[in-house]
């Protein structure tokens, strides 16, 4: 496990998180309901991904085109975050990319982070509904 993957378990936990590792060693933990992981980027230690995967299946073709739109909405609305479809097309995604002079400054910026990533994901679902 990467001296990183170290830094966002340990914090997480102490926060009350259940985190865990992943095959490709980035760290996972659920929070209301979903799935979330921090991308672990050995070659960039100054780069922090929060991402919220795979949390609106797309069903068809008329769908994809109108969640090429929200994405692009929900993105232009929030501070940060993006909203993205994956490129098999069939799952949009949702993430919080920020750098920082040393790792351990995500900690005062994690919680705004994550309410950030849930404005996201709502302003996606409303302009999807």
């Amino acid at each position: 496990m990467s001296g990183d993957a170290r830094l966002y378990i340990d914090y997480l936990a102490h926060e009350g998180y259940r985190p865990t590792t992943d095959a490709d060693g980035d760290v996972e933990f659920h929070y209301e309901g979903g799935y979330y992981y921090i991308d672990i980027e050995t070659s960039d230690a100054n780069y922090f991904q929060l991402v919220y995967p795979s949390f609106w299946r797309i069903e068809s073709d008329e769908e994809f085109a109108r969640a090429i739109l929200a994405a692009n909405e929900a993105t232009r609305k929030t501070k940060v975050a993006k909203v993205y479809l994956r490129s098999d097309q069939k799952n949009t995604s949702a993430s919080i990319e920020i750098f920082f002079e040393r790792p351990e400054q995500f900690k005062p910026v994690f919680h705004r982070s994550m309410r950030a990533l849930k404005a996201a994901v709502d302003n996606f679902v409303s302009a999807m509904r």
